[in-house]
């Protein structure tokens, strides 16, 4: 199981991916909408804001989100940090459940390029 400081970092990481991204990725990153990340094993949740292709982490919550962010994630603090490194493939974590993203309908078919 990976630290809440490891989550952390793994979220500042991508980032950094998505703010160096370029064509369709960057274009799909570049919403304005607020996010949440909840980390079931450790029982938190990071919150924040995605802006111009970058996420900032505002806070960190225990427990589930408190607030419906506009973009939501769900998952264990494993499957986040495998993800950042490309050890883990988004689309399949996300078809076989491991990783839950709930978004808008516009939102999520922005969003599909980064899968």
């Amino acid at each position: 199981m990976a630290t809440m400081a490891e989550c952390r970092s793994a979220l500042d990481e991508l980032s950094d991916n998505l703010a160096a991204a370029e064509g369709d990725v960057r274009g799909a990153a570049a919403l304005d909408r607020s996010l949440s990340c909840h980390i079931r094993d450790l029982d938190i949740t990071f919150t924040g804001r995605l802006t111009d292709g970058r996420i900032t982490v505002r806070d960190t919550v225990e427990g589930p989100p408190r607030e419906k962010a506009e973009i939501r994630l769900a998952m264990t603090s494993d499957d986040l940090v495998a993800l950042v490194n490309g050890n883990l493939n988004f689309a399949k974590a996300w078809a076989s459940g491991r990783v839950r993203l709930e978004a808008g309908f516009r939102d999520l078919l922005k969003l599909k390029s980064l899968l």
